[in-house]
């Protein structure tokens, strides 16, 4: 599962001239870091390990921040099967991160 942003070279070309891109860097890891704290919570429990098993990481130097599990099993949680009902869990936690990110990049912006 991936999320591409629309528009993010412009952005990033905006930026390099204005500012440092560690501020850049820093909102990204932030709001990695909070959205893998709420896909956690969000996360089904029955042994804990999936819920340990979401990870964030860093690449592209701080520029992309990626959560997800690495349990086996993490995607037919989060999409169901034909035997079991969908308990999404990182949908829900990037809906809910999306807004933020967004915001925090346009007060770079400004």
């Amino acid at each position: 599962m991936g999320v591409q942003v629309i528009g993010f070279e412009k952005l990033e070309a905006k930026l390099t001239r204005n500012m440092d891109l560690s501020a850049v860097r820093t909102v990204v890891r932030k709001n990695g870091s909070e959205m893998q704290r709420k896909a956690q919570e969000k996360a089904p429990v029955d042994t804990g390990h999936l819920r340990r098993s979401i990870t964030l990481e860093m690449t592209d130097g701080g520029k992309t921040a990626e959560v997800e599990p690495t349990a086996d099993y993490g995607a037919y949680v989060e999409l169901g099967t034909r035997f079991m009902k969908a308990q999404p869990y990182l949908k829900p936690a990037f809906d809910e991160q999306k807004g933020k990110f967004k915001s925090d990049l346009q007060k770079l912006v400004r």
